[in-house]
């Protein structure tokens, strides 16, 4: 019976390979024994198990020990189509003096894999050694594996090294892969002056240039390196023209893109299925559907990209039944083809539609889930408000085996903070090791939206100790934990503290977080001063922070300013109105209310209807204003007959400012008052959830004053547990009391 390696090179099976000679080691070159039939067999093999046998005889024959040979068996098993890296790390360890070749070959290796860190230990281990030292061959990689790990200390220090390197520090492909890691690192200043300081460059460094800027979110200078790059006579190809096409979607210049799409046929670039997606990608990202959809029946062959770019471009566009259709139509639906949907929808504000195909997806059981798959799910929960799905997600991560990273980590936090269980989302966060700064902010997020300011502060020096260094995030969630619980000195000293301390220059974020805080304290004063003298533009956050604060305190003149610069910069902003009104109405202007209402009919400007959510059985129901389509509509309206007679028995009388205000829908007649969304909801949660089980809401617009006092009532009369989440902060009911602070 032939053996597996016989079967690729034909040799009887007792073939006798010759032994090595010893003493030509020492005076014949590493590359003596590259003729060997079993050398050249390395070449051939066609799986890991004849790899194995030729090693075994090697070793058999002492031909192992050739330096030139060994390199050959780890260059085929660390880069070969069935490599085994764990299998070449092996190899490389019985090795007694690995020859350059071999650290080079697993350096590479692991440059690729999923675990780049190991090639940048390889290169240090290399080092110490001191045996070998890096080539041209060696840098190219460790450089690629330091920009995965976007580790820009260790990059710089290899950049020392080029320099020192005379020859090395000259090399084309050296440092075209010193630019990629600059620009992978986010350090397009010091990619560009190694470009610039290049003596020659190839088309390669035009294009890592190019796509370093696109990427980097530079797309202008994108654009006027690929202009500089036909002044010089530099003649582009296919990566080039890709490059070029990033950078027009990003900058949404759909005029230079139709340019850029007839240079290509005009000059004979090198045309691919790659390419077409690229300018399909470009035709979608700049609203041009009518171009992608010329194209994509144009194109005689499809990937799966192709149809994922087509679906991702309808969902954006808001066309979901092309979307749909094109999900479909396709001829493979892999995970990411469903991603995309998910993510369309659960981005686009429709959580229930991107929760439906996540479930779908489950049924028919086409693909399956990956990272993605959860993620959006677990943010579709978050917006939802669906603790039981959510959980079940997690439970599901668990059972499946699928190792928590990061990105899994910190939605399943946001997924049980906004579903209202903070400490569930503790115990998540305490039950993971690794924790990189977006694991931190979720968690400092989770704490203020719960009211938990003094909390949120401790874990943000916690996070300090652990030598996680924040973000511009981490500081606006800081911040709204300020504002949320009213920590006025706090929130003073946290932003003053972020430019010199950790080195964040304040956004238009951070400045309406603080006029939030300083409003809601009564320093008005301070809020409009602070605002006056921005370095930035005060945007609609600042603006509609300052008109909240005005409507808390009531003060009409700031308030009329606040609104007429919200509604210069969103004029279809219907919240600066309403809020307006409610001011007006409070001061008893209603000449000024008739007014607002006439402007926003004359605008074609409706307020938002109120809308709530209660998930009960993992089944998310939906509540408007006066709703009576729900199927137990009649148990609801009489649970909702039972609770205003327990409230009219304990004194209750309703807060009817609350009508005049436009809190809820316009011309609302008195007894509405009573169906407003959040109550529906209630009286649902009531009849519905058990008595052991919170009754978890979610409001999709401010709570109103009446609802909050009716709430709170609710869970004395009925001693339970009422979670309300609108679209500012949670508020916490139980035995009578909130833990939130009442802001009306």
């Amino acid at each position: 019976m032939a053996t597996p390696y016989t079967q690729v090179l034909p040799l009887p099976r007792h073939q006798h390979f010759p032994k090595p000679n010893p003493i030509s080691k020492t005076v014949i070159n590493d590359r003596y024994f590259e003729n060997h039939p079993l050398v050249l067999l390395i070449d051939k093999c066609q799986s890991i198990k004849q790899l194995k046998q030729i090693h075994a005889y090697m070793l058999r024959i002492g031909l192992f020990s050739d330096p030139f040979s060994a390199s050959k068996l780890i260059e085929a098993s660390s880069l070969s189509h069935f490599s085994s890296l764990d299998y070449a790390h092996k190899v490389f360890d019985e090795i007694p003096q690995p020859n350059l070749f071999s650290w080079n070959a697993l350096i590479r290796a692991y440059s690729s894999s999923q675990d780049p860190i190991q090639s940048m230990l390889m290169f240090v281990n290399m080092l110490c050694e001191g045996r070998e030292f890096p080539s041209k061959f060696t840098y190219p990689f460790v450089f690629k594996a330091s920009a995965k790990m976007k580790a820009l200390r260790f990059g710089r220090g290899l950049h020392g090294m080029v320099v020192k390197g005379r020859d090395v520090g000259l090399d084309i492909f050296v440092l075209n892969s010193l630019i990629h890691f600059y620009a992978d690192c986010g350090c397009l200043d010091a990619a560009y002056l190694v470009f610039e300081n290049m003596q020659t460059r190839d088309v390669v460094s035009w294009n890592t240039m190019i796509l370093g800027f696109a990427e980097g979110g530079y797309a202008d200078e994108a654009l006027k390196m690929f202009h500089r790059m036909g002044e010089e006579n530099v003649r582009p190809n296919d990566v080039t023209m890709m490059a070029v096409l990033s950078a027009c979607g990003k900058k949404l210049d759909l005029e230079f893109g139709r340019w850029v799409h007839a240079f290509i046929k005009r000059n004979g670039i090198r045309e691919s299925l790659i390419l077409y997606n690229a300018i399909l990608d470009m035709y979608m990202k700049c609203g041009s559907i009518e171009d992608a959809e010329r194209l994509f029946h144009k194109m005689g062959e499809k990937d799966i990209v192709s149809w994922t770019t087509m679906l991702v471009g309808y969902a954006r566009a808001g066309n979901f039944n092309a979307a749909r259709s094109i999900l479909n139509t396709m001829p493979s639906q892999d995970i990411a083809a469903w991603n995309a949907l998910i993510s369309a929808y659960e981005q686009s504000g429709k959580p229930k539609e991107a929760l439906s195909v996540f479930n779908e997806l489950q049924l028919i059981k086409k693909a399956e889930p990956d990272e993605v798959t959860l993620v959006c799910a677990l943010s579709a929960c978050a917006q939802l408000g669906a603790i039981d799905l959510g959980g079940w997600i997690h439970v599901y991560i668990k059972k499946q085996g699928i190792k928590l990273n990061c990105h899994l980590t910190t939605a399943l936090i946001d997924m049980y903070s906004k579903c209202g269980d903070v400490e569930k989302a503790l115990e998540m966060f305490d039950s993971v090791n690794i924790r990189d700064v977006f694991v931190w902010s979720a968690m400092v997020a989770g704490l203020a939206m719960h009211g938990r300011g003094k909390e949120a502060i401790s874990f943000f020096l916690k996070m300090q100790e652990d030598k996680v260094k924040p973000n511009s995030v981490t500081l606006i969630n800081l911040l709204c934990a300020c504002s949320h619980s009213g920590l006025v000195e706090e929130g003073r000293a946290i932003f003053n503290q972020m430019e010199n301390i950790y080195g964040i220059v304040p956004g238009v974020k951070h400045y309406a977080c603080l006029v939030d805080i300083l409003g809601r304290a009564g320093e008005l004063e301070e809020a409009e001063e602070l605002i006056n003298n921005m370095p930035v533009t005060p945007g609609p956050s600042v603006w509609g922070a300052l008109l909240g604060a005005c409507r808390l305190h009531g003060n009409l003149e700031l308030a009329e300013q606040a609104c007429n610069r919200l509604v210069e910069l969103e004029p279809e902003n219907h919240g600066a109105y309403v809020l307006l009104s409610n001011i007006y109405a409070k001061s008893g202007k209603w000449d000024e209310v008739s007014m607002l209402r006439k402007r926003m009919r004359e605008c074609g400007l409706k307020k938002e209807p109120g809308c709530s959510s209660i998930e009960v059985h993992s089944i998310v129901h939906e509540f408007l204003v006066g709703d009576n389509s729900h199927p137990q509509s009649q148990k609801i309206y009489a649970k909702l007959d039972e609770i205003a007679a327990r409230l009219k028995h304990v004194g209750y009388v309703s807060n009817k400012s609350q009508i005049l205000q436009l809190v809820e829908e316009e011309d609302m007649q008195e007894q509405a008052l009573n169906l407003h969304s959040e109550k529906l909801a209630m009286a649902f949660g009531l009849i519905s959830v058990a008595p052991s089980q919170p009754i978890r809401i979610v409001k999709n617009l401010r709570v109103c004053a009446d609802c909050h006092a009716v709430a709170k009532l609710l869970s004395k009369l009925y001693n339970r547990e009422i979670i309300l989440r609108d679209r500012y902060r949670f508020h916490h009911f139980k035995e009578g009391n909130c833990s939130c602070k009442d802001y009306w």
